[in-house]
């Protein structure tokens, strides 16, 4: 899951999203014990998911398609994936405009809370919210954006054309992998948060 998975999978919860969704800039315990506890909740809850995400069946497939031309970087890669999937799923979000609603959603919880966000995190989120990335998985294009500024982001990876013609050439199989995925990562995260 990338940033739409871990937004939707905090549940309306404000602080919980706040660590869910810049989760991997809060490096070590020491930085977590200044946050709202709430929030460290978040941090974890992120760290569990992919966890779980990266070592689950159908996501061991997925990274089948994209590991002998991006390596460790295929589970950054199938995170965009997902995402894709994810803003398209009916179950999830029944309509465009649903996705929508909820991105602004969880722009607005963010902006709120701008002072308890991490120094990196806080320096892309306007980028993020002015482009609506969260929106952006929806499309096509969106995903082949991600992917350039995931190869933006992750120095060492190779240039981002061939993993977006593979997401294109494995659409549909990448597809059945979130869809043997999302429903296991659902029930697992309302565990987590039942803690």
């Amino acid at each position: 899951m990338n940033y739409l998975g871990h937004a939707y999978l905090s549940y309306n919860n404000p602080q919980v999203l706040l660590g869910n969704i810049a989760g991997d800039h809060f490096k070590g315990k020491l930085s977590l014990a200044t946050l709202p506890s709430d929030m460290q909740k978040g941090v974890m809850l992120h760290r569990s998911i992919d966890g779980f995400t990266d070592t689950h069946p159908a996501t061991a497939r997925a990274k089948v398609w994209f590991r002998e031309a991006y390596g460790l970087y295929s589970s950054a890669i199938i995170d965009v994936v997902y995402d894709h999937f994810l803003a398209n799923d009916p179950k999830i979000f029944s309509s465009e405009k649903e996705l929508h609603h909820f991105t602004q959603d969880t722009y607005r919880t963010i902006t709120d809370n701008e002072h308890l966000l991490p120094e990196a995190f806080a320096a892309y989120f306007p980028h993020m919210k002015e482009h609506n990335w969260l929106y952006g998985y929806r499309t096509m294009i969106g995903i082949e954006r991600s992917l350039k500024g995931l190869a933006r982001r992750a120095k060492h990876m190779p240039p981002p054309d061939e993993a977006y013609n593979l997401f294109v050439t494995n659409y549909y199989a990448l597809n059945q992998c979130y869809y043997e995925l999302i429903d296991d990562v659902i029930t697992f995260v309302k565990i987590e948060l039942s803690k």
